[in-house]
């Protein structure tokens, strides 16, 4: 499991954590059943407090991506197809409000963004 911090990122370190995590459960790289790096290691790893990452993996849990056996550590959810879509549709609602936010502050119009969004959807084919 690979996981890079960003210093620059306004994002907490914490989400940083949850967001890449969670993004390797939904592209399947990190897979159902999968054990995790216990908080303490995965802390030592990235030099960070282990309060930041427990924090982090208490959001996963919440959010239903991992769940914690006590003793044993933290492993991959098994995920729900519609879950999945889900999620996926709101990281893709995500991704387009930034997107959009960024157009706005340069001046891009909705028709504009419409074509770009057209040509590069079709151009990914």
């Amino acid at each position: 499991m690979q996981i890079i911090i960003s210093n620059q990122s306004k994002e907490p370190i914490y989400r940083q954590i949850y967001a890449q995590i969670r993004k390797q459960i939904l592209t399947n790289e990190l897979k159902a059943g999968e054990l995790l790096p216990s908080m303490r290691q995965l802390a030592k790893d990235l030099d960070i407090s282990i309060i930041t990452t427990k924090r982090a993996y208490e959001e996963l849990e919440n959010d239903g991506f991992i769940y914690s056996i006590v003793g044993k550590g933290s492993f991959v959810s098994e995920q729900n197809k519609e879950m999945i879509l889900e999620r996926k549709m709101k990281v893709i609602e995500e991704q387009l409000m930034s997107a959009i936010q960024n157009s706005k502050e340069i001046g891009i119009e909705l028709e504009e963004l419409k074509e770009l969004l057209t040509l590069l959807y079709k151009g990914d084919t």
